[in-house]
């Protein structure tokens, strides 16, 4: 077949030291092309140099045509780039076991023992979250059949910048090349091989093996961020054996001439990827942590909670007052739902005071800087007033945009909303939004663009109008200038494919589809159920997140719901959810031809037409602009 890569016989025993708790490696057949590199340098078998891959970028290419005398960088900025980043790489090379370079002599006047113990301790992460970071069954649905055999597209992790990686995952694209098992060998021991990026869905990669040219027959789905992805390169650091599949291993003769041709000028993943991956992972929020959250029974108000669990970012809130730990609510850590201890009593919100007189022992207050920050808002001049009216996603009924009032004005710019038609005497149903949530709009926002308004229940003047109902109840609209009119470049697009929390059951992440871009606004569609449980969700809403973030964090995915249970649905938390949101339902709404040609018309509003289902992400015209 051919010799194996020769390697640096000083760095041979420094790369099998470095894998203890590997494994025995049983002794490889003789027979198989087995390609042996140390360091990240490719070499001939005649010991001259061959391939080497980039430490700054992971560029891999010829090593003769890298930049410096010891070919480390594919340019002059990489070099120039890295030097930033010494003091992690002199780290690298002293638990690689390499000579440290001149400037790493010098940076060690700085604490050494103490970084290296950190790094010790963060490859013992890595190791756990090896062991742990299994995919969650779900029985009967994989991600990857379900996006092939549907021609489905995902939205690109760099759409969810809450969820891990979302503001460093880079130019990962297809093409990328990485290494991975081989499982078409039938050799004893965990052997790899090349493969490059077929398709991405998310955190999912669709691999295809070196050398299989147009032949599917072996392509396989694998998380990027999981624990068997290396980049190009790793198995020459472990001291782990490159082996062709044994399906195409008659198909060439020269592997190493394959792989120079191959591998020249592709990309793969940075060096630090699996070290970002779990720096993106750790999450501020400890259990036992206590925070102030909305009470789920009464949303007007707020009670406090503990921690109980911290899953990729989502926490198991438990009441305080739960004895048997079973009154939870579950939220993502930037839900705009938690806050500090004492937010309430700081900006005039109700709280349900804890039966509980002292606070246990092991339980602390969540320190404030943790909770998402709102936007500053000036209330100084012309602000929002009780009484006014305007369009609000209902809370109880996330599928509704509906006809609402604000029924009080609180601090720092938190307003008390209630839906018109169906409030509680006592006010126990209004919910707080801040004036520059994007669930709040101004009036004719549904109009405008082309979204069925639900009017106030039992309302009976019907096709609703704004301007009959705001004479009839002698009210104003809250001033158009005085909402959020930002519109991220967000990168969604309709039909793509998503996890997202059913935030009227928050504890289940679901298959979903975006199916509706009203500029920031998405209609998010569950897999498998009827329109009527589509919720409207903002693009930057911490309950979305990327294909393969359920895989990625140990978290239960739903499946799309199959066609036999969608017809018995009498014990399901679905079900419980539709008889819920039932009594929030308005009466049968316009369609959206009707609404077009039911344009208002009246002296104090102009409108401006604004786009419907936009993807070009940018902002544009679609509030009503009232005239002086």
């Amino acid at each position: 077949m051919f010799d194996g890569y020769d390697s640096c016989s000083e760095d041979t025993s420094s790369s099998s030291s470095s894998d203890e708790s590997e494994e025995e490696v049983a002794p490889l057949p003789s027979s198989l092309p087995i390609i042996k590199n140390n360091g990240q340098v490719y070499t001939y078998p005649d010991g001259k140099s061959g391939m080497a891959t980039c430490e700054m970028c992971g560029m891999v290419g010829v090593r003769d045509a890298f930049y410096s005398k010891t070919k480390r960088f594919c340019s002059v900025s990489c070099s120039r780039s890295y030097s930033s980043n010494s003091k992690k790489a002199s780290i690298l090379a002293r638990l690689q076991g390499k000579p440290p370079t001149k400037k790493a002599k010098v940076l060690q006047k700085q604490p050494l023992v103490a970084k290296l113990a950190a790094y010790a301790q963060y490859q013992a992460t890595l190791q756990n979250q090896a062991k742990t970071k299994a995919a969650v069954p779900v029985e009967g649905f994989s991600w990857g059949n379900y996006i092939n055999s549907n021609s489905f597209t995902a939205a690109p992790v760099t759409c969810f910048k809450h969820a891990p990686m979302g503001t460093c995952w880079g130019d990962i694209s297809e093409g990328v090349r990485v290494e991975v098992p081989n499982t078409d060998c039938s050799l004893p021991t965990k052997v790899f091989w090349i493969a490059g990026i077929v398709k991405l869905a998310g955190y999912n990669a669709l691999l295809r093996y070196e050398g299989f040219e147009n032949d599917s027959s072996l392509d396989f789905w694998c998380n990027v961020c999981g624990s068997d992805i290396h980049p190009v390169g790793w198995c020459a650091t472990s001291g782990k054996p490159l082996v062709p599949p044994r399906t195409i291993q008659h198909k060439y003769t020269n592997w190493k001439a394959f792989l120079v041709k191959r591998l020249t000028g592709a990309k793969t993943l940075p060096p630090d990827f699996s070290q970002k991956v779990s720096e993106s992972m750790q999450y501020p929020f400890k259990t036992s942590m206590r925070v102030e959250v909305v009470d789920k029974t009464h949303l007007c108000r707020t009670r406090v909670a503990v921690v109980e669990s911290v899953i990729g970012g989502r926490l198991r809130l438990i009441y305080e007052e739960s004895e048997d730990k079973t009154d939870d609510f579950w939220c993502h850590m930037y839900s705009p739902l938690i806050h500090h201890i004492g937010w309430s009593r700081s900006i005039g919100h109700r709280f349900k005071r804890s039966d509980i007189t002292k606070k246990q022992d092991a339980h602390f207050d969540a320190p404030p800087h943790l909770f998402m920050k709102v936007k500053e808002v000036d209330t100084a001049g012309e602000w929002f007033k009780e009484g006014m009216k305007l369009e609000a996603i209902d809370p109880l009924n996330l599928s509704a945009i509906c006809v609402a009032t604000i029924r009080k004005v609180l601090a720092d710019g938190y307003l008390m909303i209630g839906i018109d038609g169906s409030e509680a005497a006592d006010g126990s149903d209004w919910f707080c939004y801040h004036a520059t949530s994007p669930s709040i709009f101004p009036v004719g926002f549904c109009e405008i663009n082309m979204i069925e308004l639900t009017p106030p229940r039992g309302y009976a003047k019907l096709p609703f109008k704004w301007f009959d109902y705001l004479r009839e109840t002698d009210s104003i609209a809250a001033p158009v200038k005085l909402f959020n009119k930002e519109v991220p470049n967000h990168g969604f697009h309709v039909g793509m494919k998503l996890e997202a929390v059913d935030l009227m059951e928050p504890r289940l992440v679901c298959v979903a589809t975006v199916t509706r871009i009203i500029h920031r606004l998405l209609r998010i569609h569950f897999d498998g159920w009827e329109d009527e449980y589509d919720q409207w969700v903002d693009c930057e809403s911490p309950d979305l997140y990327p294909v393969g973030w359920c895989q990625l964090t140990g978290y239960q995915l739903q499946p799309p719901a199959p066609q036999s249970s969608r017809d018995n649905q009498s014990s399901s938390s679905k079900q419980k959810k539709k008889s819920k949101s039932q009594q929030y339902k308005g009466h049968k709404k316009m369609s959206s031809l009707q609404l077009k040609e039911e344009l208002l018309d009246g002296e104090e509003y102009s409108f401006l037409q604004g786009a419907s289902d936009q993807e070009s992400n940018g902002s544009a015209s679609y509030y009503i602009k009232q005239e002086p």
